[in-house]
């Protein structure tokens, strides 16, 4: 929709959302995710079949590279390798990293992927990308870093630099928002060394208000908007992430309305209703009205 050409690999070939949503509440809102799940998830092997039929037809040219869930470490460390051999073809290929893996619900972080991901992200994937989006919880499982301040998630950020990005954008947090309790916070961070040696370092906070739902797919969205606005604005954080950002709302404002016509007056609106409105969104995705800034720390 943004003017690329996707070549697309399942990494998991589910029949729905998984569910691991289940049973979270919010104030005047509760949600249970599908009850039942079916499908594969690719292995490596599989994964290295697909690139070398890409290869054999010499369509392995590539600008970009984004990757998200996954349940499978012998799939991600073939990710690299396969980053790896792209960024040899193409020395400004850029590799995006959704480093999806848990969440923080009321207060508790825990995972819902296997645990031996982990360390798979954190000393193999991280070090080969260029842009990551965790979440706060993923930030602190990467670093070993415990995040309770907006100082503490700078440094969390530049522990993260430190490992090999150069734009790390914490998604979403349960910090404290200055303009209250009904807004979350994202928190981004540019940092480049140019050729002369001199540096480059942009800090910025996004607060975005909250939506009384939960919904499933958002940090995948994320991700893509971010790499494609990051395109279009290279060297600009700030404009990058108010459109995602603001691109997001939309979308999310849009689908819970509309979920909740479909459920009728007073009734709570189910998995299959809080789906996002992707296709109804696509203007906003295309041209999003930016009603969310971001400000420069």
């Amino acid at each position: 929709v943004l003017g690329f050409e996707v070549d697309t690999v399942n990494s998991v070939q589910f029949s729905n959302h998984t569910g691991s949503l289940a049973f979270v509440k919010l104030p005047g809102f509760s949600f249970a995710g599908y009850a039942h799940w079916k499908g594969q998830v690719l292995n490596s092997d599989e994964l290295h079949e697909l690139y070398e039929g890409l290869k054999l037809n010499k369509v392995n040219q590539y600008d970009y590279v984004l990757t998200g869930y996954t349940r499978d470490t012998s799939f991600l460390a073939m990710v690299v390798d396969i980053v790896q051999e792209l960024k040899q073809q193409n020395s400004n290929l850029v590799y995006v990293c959704d480093p999806v893996m848990g969440d923080k619900w009321n207060g508790e972080g825990s995972m819902y992927v296997p645990k031996d991901l982990l360390p798979v992200y954190r000393d193999k994937v991280v070090p080969v990308a260029d842009i990551i989006t965790p979440n706060q919880f993923e930030a602190e499982l990467l670093t070993g870093r415990k995040i309770y301040t907006e100082k503490d998630a700078l440094e969390v950020m530049d522990m993260l630099h430190a490992m090999g990005p150069e734009t790390v954008v914490i998604t979403s947090s349960d910090l404290q928002a200055p303009l209250g309790n009904d807004y979350l916070i994202a928190l981004g961070s540019y940092r480049k060394t140019n050729a002369d040696g001199t540096k480059i370092t942009q800090r910025i906070r996004v607060e975005s208000p909250k939506v009384d739902a939960v919904f499933v797919g958002t940090g995948d969205l994320f991700a893509a908007m971010l790499l494609a606005w990051t395109h279009k604005h290279p060297n600009n954080l700030k404009v990058a992430c108010e459109k995602t950002v603001s691109a997001m709302q939309h979308v999310l404002q849009r689908t819970i309305k509309s979920a909740k016509a479909q459920a009728g007056e007073g009734n709570k609106p189910n998995s299959a209703d809080l789906e996002l409105r992707m296709v109804q969104s696509k203007k906003d995705i295309e041209n999003p009205e930016i009603i969310v800034k971001a400000t420069v720390l």
